[in-house]
């Protein structure tokens, strides 16, 4: 009768448990600091490493994998010296212009317009004025002139150097100055001789499975 009793008052405790529950409603937790985490600020002061910090600084001098530094100052000076002097790196080739189109239309042409000539989507509602043609004459702009405004922004336009890589900038570049020969009913620059090496290449390589044809025959 004792044992039964006991299971008796075993199955009330557990339905009543069971039926005061409510998903919406967490439970009471008891020492949640053993499986929360507790969240940190990277460089907030909490005694971990020198200088209080919870990450240890980059080293003196040190750079980010992967990035290069830019030696032109974000100053009227700065843009001008690389206006004047700074040549794009990579070759005109026809497989960079195309990924440089893909960029530009992903990131320039909202406001640049898809051909250049500064009537791009919020130009057009007016979000945005003041918008200049590639080929407009008093900008004058060069490939220099391109990668600093990129890199660093100018007026209403922010930098997109966290958006892009260096090279891809400089798919940019070479994209913005084929629009730019469009306006001015120019022929955009292809290096030619890479164009010879292309060519070359395809037709050696299209020999080279001619000939293991007609040996297999």
């Amino acid at each position: 009768m004792k044992n039964t009793i006991k299971i008796l008052a075993v199955v009330v405790v557990m339905i009543s448990i069971v039926s005061c529950q409510k998903d919406s409603r967490p439970n009471y937790q008891y020492m949640p600091n053993m499986y929360e985490p507790v969240s940190y600020e990277a460089y907030g002061e909490y005694g971990i490493f020198p200088g209080g910090q919870e990450a240890m600084l980059p080293a003196e001098g040190s750079i980010p994998r992967g990035w290069m530094p830019y030696d032109f100052e974000n100053s009227n000076e700065g843009y001008q010296l690389a206006k004047d002097t700074l040549k794009n790196p990579i070759r005109y080739t026809a497989e960079n212009e195309e990924a440089g189109k893909e960029l530009y239309d992903i990131y320039c042409a909202i406001c640049h317009g898809a051909k250049g000539e500064g009537k791009g989507y919020l130009v057009e509602r007016e979000k945005i004025l003041g918008v200049p043609s590639y080929n407009d004459v008093g900008r004058a702009i060069t490939e220099g002139s391109i990668y600093h405004v990129m890199y660093y922004g100018i007026n209403s336009m922010g930098s997109y150097a966290s958006q892009t890589s260096e090279h891809e900038r400089w798919q940019i570049v070479q994209y913005v100055e084929k629009l730019k020969a469009d306006l001015e009913g120019k022929t955009p620059r292809i290096d030619t001789d890479v164009v010879v090496a292309e060519v070359k290449a395809e037709e050696e390589q299209h020999e080279s499975i001619e000939d293991h044809s007609d040996t297999a025959h």
